[in-house]
C-alpha cells in the first residue's frame, strides 16, 4: 500500500485520486464503445454476422448474447475493445483463411471478407468516423448547457491587470469585431491572430457602448500552462471573454468546427514531429490520460464530457493512420485492392500486420515512458 501511496503522490493527483479510476474508465469506456457501435451497425446494416462486441480485452467479466447470437462482454483489461465479425481470425479483423475455406453459402452471406469491397471499407471507416459524432454530440451538448462558449463577436468580460488590454484603454463590456481590418467572429480566431502578431501593434476594431471606434494595442509575450500543465509562452492581449450557452444551431456549427480544428492541429502536429519541428515527448499514454481524467472530473462533469470528446477526437484520428491492425491499416489494404483488381496476398498482409502491431506497441511503450517522465515514476 506504500508504493501505491508514492506512487499516486508522486502522480500529484491528492484530493482528485479517487476519481481517477471511475474517471478514467468512464472515458474510456465511452469513447471504446461509441467506436465500436459504428462498426456495429454499419456492419449489420451490410448483413454482416457479429460474433463479439467487446469492451476491454483479455478475460470476460461480465457478458450476455443477443437474439442475433452476439457475445456482448466487459473484459478485463480496459485499454480498448473489438468487434469481431464471422470469418475473423482475432480481434483485428484478419481473415482466417480456413475458416472461410470451410463456410457454407449460408455463412459466407454473413460474413465480412465475403462483401463487396464498398461495405468492407465503410464498416472500417465507421468507428472513427462514430468518434467524431460523438465529440460533436458532447460539444453541442456542452455548448447548449453551460457557458463555456465565447460570445459571438467576443465580448470582453475581464482585463488582466498590467497586461497589453489594460495598457491601451481596453475596457470590460467591448466588443471586439476585428483586428486590422480583419472580421472577428470567434475567439479562437482573435486568440490566433493576437499569437500570430509576434507582438506587433495591432489596429482593435471595437463596439463600446454602442459607438465604433479603433484602439492601438501590442500583445505582450505571457507565460502560462496549457491544458497538459506545460509551461509555455505565446502573445496576448490579457483579455478574458464573456461566455454563454449557445442555441442548438450554433452549437452543432461550433461543435463540429471544434472537432475539425482538434483533427487540424493533430495533424499539425504529425507533420511537425515528421520534419523535426516537434518533439515525441509530447505524446500521452494511458496514464496521463488516468491523470487528466482525475483532474478534469474534479472540476465538473461537464469538463469530464469535454476531456471525453477531446480523446474520442485522438482515438478516431489516430485509428485512421494507414497502420496495419488500426482501422486505417484496413482502408489501405482496401485500396490496394481496388487498385490490383484483387486482395493483397495473406503472406503480404501477415507480415504488414506484424510491423503494424510492433509499431502500435512502440508507440504505447514511448507514450507510457513519456508518462512516467512527467509524473517523475522513472
Amino acid at each position: 500500500m506504500t508504493e501505491i501511496g508514492n506512487f499516486l503522490s508522486a502522480w500529484g493527483i491528492g484530493t482528485s485520486s479517487v476519481l481517477v479510476i471511475p474517471a478514467f474508465l468512464f472515458v474510456i469506456t465511452v469513447v471504446v464503445f461509441f467506436h465500436e457501435l459504428g462498426h456495429f451497425v454499419v456492419a449489420r446494416l451490410c448483413g454482416v454476422k457479429v460474433d463479439v462486441f467487446s469492451i476491454g480485452f483479455g478475460r470476460e467479466i461480465v457478458g450476455f448474447y443477443d437474439r442475433k447470437g452476439t457475445r456482448w462482454k466487459i473484459s478485463w483489461l480496459p485499454m480498448g475493445g473489438y468487434v469481431k465479425f464471422a470469418g475473423d481470425a482475432d480481434p483485428s479483423s484478419r481473415s482466417d483463411p480456413e475458416v472461410l475455406k470451410n463456410m457454407d453459402p449460408a455463412e459466407r452471406e454473413g460474413s465480412l471478407h465475403f462483401k463487396p469491397l464498398y461495405q468492407r471499407a465503410l464498416v472500417a471507416a465507421a468507428g472513427p468516423l462514430a468518434n467524431f459524432i460523438l465529440a460533436i454530440a458532447i460539444f453541442t451538448v456542452a455548448f447548449m448547457i453551460s457557458p463555456t462558449a465565447p460570445m459571438e463577436p467576443p465580448v470582453i468580460a475581464e482585463i488582466t491587470p498590467g497586461s497589453a488590454a489594460e495598457a491601451a484603454g481596453v475596457q470590460v463590456g467591448d466588443v471586439i469585431q476585428s483586428i486590422d481590418g480583419v472580421a472577428v467572429v470567434h475567439f479562437p480566431e482573435l486568440q490566433k491572430l493576437v499569437t500570430d502578431s509576434q507582438g506587433r501593434q495591432l489596429r482593435l476594431g471595437i463596439v463600446r457602448d454602442g459607438q465604433a471606434m479603433e484602439i492601438l494595442a501590442a500583445p505582450r509575450a505571457t507565460e502560462f500552462n496549457d491544458a497538459t500543465g506545460k509551461a509555455t509562452s505565446a502573445f496576448r492581449l490579457g483579455i478574458v471573454p464573456r461566455y454563454a450557452p449557445l442555441p442548438f444551431p450554433q452549437a452543432l456549427v461550433r461543435a463540429t468546427g471544434q472537432t475539425w480544428s482538434i483533427i487540424q492541429r493533430t495533424v499539425g502536429y504529425l507533420g511537425d514531429l515528421f520534419i523535426g519541428r516537434a518533439s515525441t515527448q509530447e505524446l500521452s499514454g494511458p496514464l496521463g490520460i488516468a491523470k487528466a481524467a482525475g483532474d478534469w472530473a474534479a472540476v465538473g462533469f461537464i469538463a469530464l464530457l469535454n476531456l471525453t470528446a477531446f480523446i474520442s477526437v485522438a482515438i478516431g484520428f489516430a485509428n485512421l493512420l494507414p497502420i496495419p491492425v488500426l482501422d486505417g491499416g484496413h482502408l489501405l489494404y482496401y485500396a490496394f485492392e481496388a487498385v490490383l483488381g484483387r486482395p493483397l496476398g495473406e503472406r503480404a498482409q501477415e507480415v504488414g500486420f506484424r510491423l503494424g502491431l510492433a509499431l502500435v506497441l512502440c508507440l504505447m511503450l514511448l507514450a507510457t515512458f513519456n508518462d512516467l517522465v512527467r509524473f517523475n515514476l522513472f
